[in-house]
């Protein structure tokens, strides 16, 4: 079974940084359309960000520009750098594959407030 490990969500102020960084226990991962979602209170989970096995991305349209998907295969490894960060980016954010697992990771709380 695969397995997600979310790390470095934090509480920022608005327009701060974040990196997440997320570990993916597989054999396949250089095969995957790497994935971060977030959920935020009393919302569906959403589908920020993408990256293909041949590094095309995409992203919701609310954090074009800000948000940042990379992976490093080498390691089985993804990450989202974060930056401008609005109050609305408070969430759990969550990685996976897309079309994503049935299983998913604890998450990792990003707070944005003043």
């Amino acid at each position: 079974q695969v397995r997600f490990v979310e790390s470095g969500g934090a509480w920022k102020q608005p327009g701060g940084s974040l990196r997440l960084s997320c570990v993916v226990s597989t054999n396949s991962f250089s095969t995957y359309t790497v994935a971060w979602y977030r959920q935020a209170p009393g919302k569906q989970r959403e589908l920020v960000a993408r990256r293909t096995p041949n590094d095309a991305t995409a992203y919701l349209d609310s954090v074009k520009g800000r948000f940042t998907i990379a992976r490093d295969n080498a390691k089985n490894m993804m990450y989202l750098q974060m930056n401008a960060l609005k109050p609305e980016d408070t969430a759990v954010y969550y990685c996976n594959r897309d079309p994503a697992f049935d299983s998913w990771g604890q998450g990792t709380q990003v707070t944005v407030s003043s």
